[in-house]
């Protein structure tokens, strides 16, 4: 078999401040490319269940009557940063979009788009430590950090902590003041709950609602008022995931190819996307 850590010895190689981009890149692309995908998802609906964020959505409608394209178009914007970086021109793009969308959100507060960014960079890395084949190193998490850090620089967020240990403690004391049982944030989880079941391994599909409730933890479970599965589910997840974990490490090569090297293929899209049109009209 070849080489399992391979990935592990170039990560570690780099400088996790200089390198940040080229570390997430291959964290997300090559060592855990379906584990951060879930990851980030599971880092998305926790921002989408804080409740003023919530309130912006569903006043929109755009994740409540438009789910699947609105949710296309978030990992969308997200991947083609991810996959190209912020240099690249279709980085660009992506970040340009971005900011225009948020544009007539001026008046929020800078610490929710602080929150967004922390959950993005701390929610992975916790799935990572709990299911992933290796737990990731610490250029994975200084990476981690140093990419959301980035691109909050260039999203002109200001009060981003200035180090990954000020991030976890923010992050800690803010979800735990702020997310709270919210209607809205139930509204929006109900709209994307099957996004986490299209996730989910075939095996898993058929107790796909239950699984989903598992996959949360008790304070995001609160704050969507979703109720906790039995503990059997509970339980079989966790050592389903544990199962997983082993075979990847032991039975599995290294991926070949990286996640999204023909491009990336949503259901909203099947023929190609502008990146420029992705989003909710601007105003």
């Amino acid at each position: 078999m070849k080489d399992r850590y391979a990935n592990l010895r170039r990560i570690r190689a780099l400088d996790p401040r200089r390198d940040h981009v080229a570390i997430y890149q291959t964290t997300v692309r090559h060592e855990f490319p379906w584990d951060m995908r879930m990851g980030l998802n599971l880092a998305f609906i926790r921002t989408f269940s804080m409740p003023e964020v919530a309130a912006i959505l569903v006043g929109t409608g755009e994740l409540t009557r438009r789910t699947q394209r609105r949710l296309d178009d978030t990992g969308l914007l997200m991947y083609e940063i991810v996959v190209h970086g912020f240099d690249h021109p279709r980085g660009r793009d992506a970040i340009r979009r971005i900011n225009q969308l948020h544009r007539p959100h001026r008046d929020v507060p800078s610490d929710e788009f602080v929150y967004v960014l922390a959950c993005l960079a701390i929610v992975p890395m916790r799935w990572l430590d709990r299911y992933g084949w290796r737990k990731p190193c610490c250029h994975e998490r200084e990476a981690s950090y140093g990419f959301y850090r980035e691109l909050g620089e260039l999203m002109n967020i200001a009060g981003m902590p200035g180090s990954l240990a000020e991030l976890e403690a923010w992050f800690e004391a803010y979800d735990r003041d702020r997310l709270r049982p919210d209607e809205n944030a139930a509204a929006i989880e109900r709209a994307t709950r099957m996004r986490m079941v299209d996730r989910l391994p075939r095996s898993l599909a058929p107790l796909g609602n239950a699984v989903v409730s598992a996959l949360y933890d008790p304070h995001l479970r609160a704050a969507t008022k979703v109720g906790p599965p039995a503990w059997p589910v509970r339980a079989g997840l966790h050592l389903g995931f544990k199962a997983r974990a082993r075979l990847i490490r032991h039975f599995h090569r290294p991926r070949a190819t990286a996640l999204f090297a023909d491009g990336i293929v949503t259901k909203s899209y099947p023929d190609g996307y502008e990146i420029s049109r992705l989003g909710p009209p601007s105003t």
